[in-house]
């Protein structure tokens, strides 16, 4: 799964970034299990990336609640 900007978040319907959300959450759950596990992660930069596209994804939502207030 590719990294999300957020011209392409943006562009999301609200369900679908709440579905792209829980993905990327399960996903990061999994890694984190793997590093806690002692295995060695693929790509360990890749949990900040999906750590930043959370935190995209919830910019945006928190900035469409408040300008619909």
């Amino acid at each position: 799964m590719a990294i999300l900007r957020v011209k392409e978040i943006r562009r999301m319907s609200r369900e679908e970034r709440m579905r792209r959300l829980s993905e990327l959450r399960a996903e990061l759950a999994k890694l984190r299990t793997m590093v806690k596990a002692g295995g060695a992660v693929e790509k360990p930069a890749r949990i900040r990336e999906i750590r930043r596209t959370i935190a995209r994804i919830l910019t945006v939502n928190n900035e469409e609640d408040r300008s619909s207030k």
